[in-house]
């Protein structure tokens, strides 16, 4: 019995010293495994022991992870102890590469880079490109690549190569969901011709942004005319020479009567930065005579007094000017005539441009073969050989300064669509038709530059919109002017301490959209403002939300807002008294500006807008003009020879 007992105890302790090698054996294996596995990198396997078998679980990325994990685990313990249950993860489908097309045309040709769908398009791009500057090289990088073109792809691409035909000077960048237009234009109105083309074939569901830039023309002589009479205050001609500049100008017109909208043009040839100041002076000057004529023209200033100004009141008027205007400025004060009438003399010149043939009749005295010989070369020259017709006679006894008139005088009537042109020895008058809202304004340099200082001359020229290729398409200011008259009448108002949009407040959205459709994309600030009820942190936050709210509203109303920005500046903007109701109530509002390159918000009370009116931009980019006096040189004696 002994024996069997400790027979039977052997073989339990047998098998005890079994179990425990095995349960070694497969937590050694087991964590070797795993060691190498994770030292790898391989995080994404699980290794489960089972006895003396070795489970490898997990999704492997591709056939081949799976492969390099069982190899590193053969490499470690027996094959015939590994049960691989791997799984490997789908191929995943190829995507497409993101198309898109750059074009840059300028004066040296055409450049195309990029990536297009297999297909026509790559030749055919190539092709109309070349065929825009056929005597230059086409720099050609395109590229192309199996796939089929994203959405919105076609409707972008063709967007783009119109674009590129259109603009002379252009960078335009093409992607399938929207096209970035850059380019140059020779003058304002080409600019806004390219604008209102670029709006006009838009396409929908794309994404447009369009930055077209335009140098400011050079103005010479640099010229402002202000008129008032009894058709009332108005200007011939406008020149300013920064935006802060034309604001002051056309503020001083509209006190003095100027109803309406004003053109005045920015330009560069200013003869002294304070321009605007001498200007307001003279607009100033002339509102105080009650009727007359300035003309600025460089730094000399002539004024006219109408009949019925008496002689104490010029006196007075003009001692003020000269002491207001800045010293650069020469001022040449003439009084009223007696009398009803202009004096006529004896001697004339008249040219008229008929309206449908555009041919001119040129009658009356020149001096002589010479003088007729150069007005009917002029004439020809502006007008079209076969469109001057020249019945004149000779007068040696004409004024001196005769010839310079009359050329001076034709320069003014090639600037019309129809009219005629009088000159006389004490004065040049044109009259007319043009469809160029600045005709007036070149008329007026035209004279004032080639008749001298002190001479006096009429422009009555009517501007006929429907002679005007442009006059459908409104300017920024013009937009903003509009918004502004909208404004004025009824003011955006909100459910109080909310975002929301009251319901007065629908008539007044339907009024600034509809003032707004006419109009491209223009960059247009949208400023809230709050009153100072409140946190700073609530309050900016709510005039923020706000200005949103409005921009919305407008693209709800199918308006291009892609040029505007919302923008809100809390309570720190007041143009009230925040003590009052009625200050609080004036600082709650909403404010439309024009932006441009050089815009800043305003910086304080006395800068801040009105609530129905919009501040124009302050440029504040500094005046080309010189900033010291120019002397004049004394005079030539007249017995010198």
């Amino acid at each position: 019995m002994l024996a069997v007992a400790a027979f039977a105890m052997a073989a339990l302790v047998s098998a005890l010293i079994a179990f425990a090698a095995d349960l070694l054996i497969e937590s050694r294996s087991a964590a070797m495994v795993r060691s190498r596995i994770l030292a790898e990198g391989l995080t994404w396997v699980e290794v489960q022991p089972d006895g003396l078998q070795i489970h490898l679980i997990g999704t492997a990325p591709n056939e081949a992870a799976r492969y390099r994990v069982v190899n590193l685990t053969g490499s470690i313990i027996e094959s015939s102890r590994i049960r691989d249950k791997l799984e490997v993860a789908p191929a995943k489908t190829v995507e497409a590469p993101r198309f898109s097309v750059e074009m840059l045309r300028n004066d040296d040709g055409i450049q195309l880079i990029g990536l297009l769908p297999e297909g026509a398009e790559r030749d055919l791009l190539a092709s109309d490109a070349q065929a825009l500057t056929p005597e230059i090289p086409l720099s050609d990088m395109l590229e192309t690549a199996g796939y089929a073109a994203p959405a919105g792809w076609d409707k972008a691409f063709a967007y783009g190569v119109a674009a590129l035909k259109l603009l002379p000077r252009s960078k335009i960048s093409v992607a399938a969901d929207h096209v970035d237009v850059t380019a140059i234009a020779a003058s304002d109105n080409e600019k806004r011709l390219f604008e209102a083309e670029l709006t006009r074939i838009k396409p929908e569901g794309i994404a447009i942004k369009v930055d077209i830039s335009a140098p400011r023309p050079v103005l010479t002589p640099f010229t402002l005319r202000f008129v008032k009479d009894a058709e009332g205050a108005r200007f011939d001609a406008c020149s300013a020479d920064s935006e802060k500049a034309r604001t002051r100008i056309l503020a001083a017109a509209q006190a003095a009567g100027v109803d309406g909208r004003a053109n005045c043009t920015i330009g560069l040839g200013v003869p002294t930065p304070s321009w605007a100041e001498a200007v307001e002076a003279g607009i100033r000057a002339i509102d105080a005579l009650g009727a007359g004529t300035i003309t600025f023209s460089d730094a000399d200033v002539t004024l006219l007094a109408a009949e019925g100004v008496s002689q104490a009141a010029f006196d007075r008027v003009v001692g003020e000017l000269q002491t207001a205007l800045p010293a650069v400025f020469s001022l040449d004060a003439t009084p009223p005539k007696p009398g009803s009438g202009v004096a006529q003399g004896p001697a004339e010149f008249t040219a008229v441009l008929a309206p449908e043939t555009g041919k001119v009749e040129l009658r009356g005295r020149l001096t002589d073969e010479m003088q007729r010989a150069a007005v009917d070369s002029f004439a020809r020259a502006r007008f079209g050989s076969s469109k001057v017709y020249v019945a004149t006679r000779f007068d040696p006894d004409l004024p001196d300064g005769w010839p310079v008139r009359v050329l001076a005088a034709l320069e003014a009537l090639a600037q019309l669509d129809n009219g005629a042109i009088l000159v006389r020895a004490d004065t040049v008058e044109v009259t007319g038709v043009s469809g160029s809202q600045g005709a007036k304004a070149r008329i007026s340099q035209i004279l004032s530059g080639k008749l001298g200082k002190g001479k006096t001359f009429k422009v009555n020229v009517r501007y006929d919109k429907a002679l005007d290729p442009i006059a459908s398409i409104p300017t920024p200011e013009e937009c903003v002017q509009d918004v502004d008259a909208v404004l004025s009448k009824q003011k955006i108002t909100f459910t109080p301490g909310s975002a929301e949009l009251d319901a007065s407040a629908g008539s007044v959205m339907s009024a600034l959209a509809s003032a707004l459709k006419g109009c491209a994309a223009i960059r247009i600030e949208i400023a809230g403002h709050t009153d100072s009820q409140g946190s700073d942190q609530g309050n900016l936050s709510l005039s923020q939300a706000r200005a949103e709210a409005v921009l919305l509203a407008l693209q709800g109303r199918q308006v291009d807002v892609s040029g505007m920005v919302a923008k809100g500046y809390g309570e720190t903007v007041p143009i009230a008294d925040n003590g009052s109701e009625a200050g609080r109530e004036a600082n709650r509002r909403i404010e439309f500006t024009l932006v441009s390159a050089a815009a800043k918000p305003a910086a304080s009370p006395q800068d801040a807008t009105a609530v129905a009116e919009a501040a124009p931009v302050d440029d504040d980019r500094p005046s080309v003009a010189p900033q010291e006096m120019t002397l004049r040189p004394k005079a030539r004696p007249k017995d010198l020879k």
